[in-house]
């Protein structure tokens, strides 16, 4: 059943209206900025062992999105890297994982965050450390290029 079609729980409340929110809320730069370490801080939680921290890093990846408002502008980059984002998706139709570019980028860095995730396990620092890094800049350079076709869509 598509999202869109799900029975609304509050009378009114469509789940593509809740879905509305919380992409606009998501694009507050603040909110965008500070889910970027996410991942990294993940991977430390699964090296040290210490499900706590994984836990309080999973709850604040879900909550991120409800804690700030939506923003005022539409000029911050990390506003247009996730308006992007969902621009490419919804009205381009184009995934997030290929093999072709820009969405390779990100295919390869789902690919080294597994890595980092299994090198972390296994307590292989090196290994874990290039896994996130390589993850962390494959995805920021997959939203830069989305970034830039967004812009060019405008003029």
């Amino acid at each position: 059943m598509p999202l869109a079609t799900v029975p609304a729980v509050v009378p009114g409340v469509t789940a593509a209206r809740v879905e509305e929110v919380l992409w606009r809320r998501h694009a507050n730069p603040a909110s965008g900025w500070t889910r970027l370490p996410t991942g990294p801080v993940l991977v430390y939680a699964v090296y040290r062992r210490d499900w706590r921290l994984l836990l309080a890093t999973l709850v604040w990846a879900a909550a991120n999105p409800f804690l700030f408002s939506p923003p005022e502008t539409e000029t911050a980059w990390m506003t247009r890297a996730v308006l992007a984002e969902r621009w490419w998706v919804r009205e381009e139709c184009n995934g997030t994982l290929g093999l072709d570019y820009p969405n390779v980028c990100n295919t390869v860095g789902a690919l080294a965050f597994a890595w980092a995730l299994v090198a972390a396990w296994r307590r292989r620092p090196v290994g874990t450390s290039l896994g996130a890094a390589l993850a962390s800049g494959l995805k920021l350079w997959w939203v830069g290029v989305l970034v830039r076709r967004y812009d060019a869509r405008e003029r």
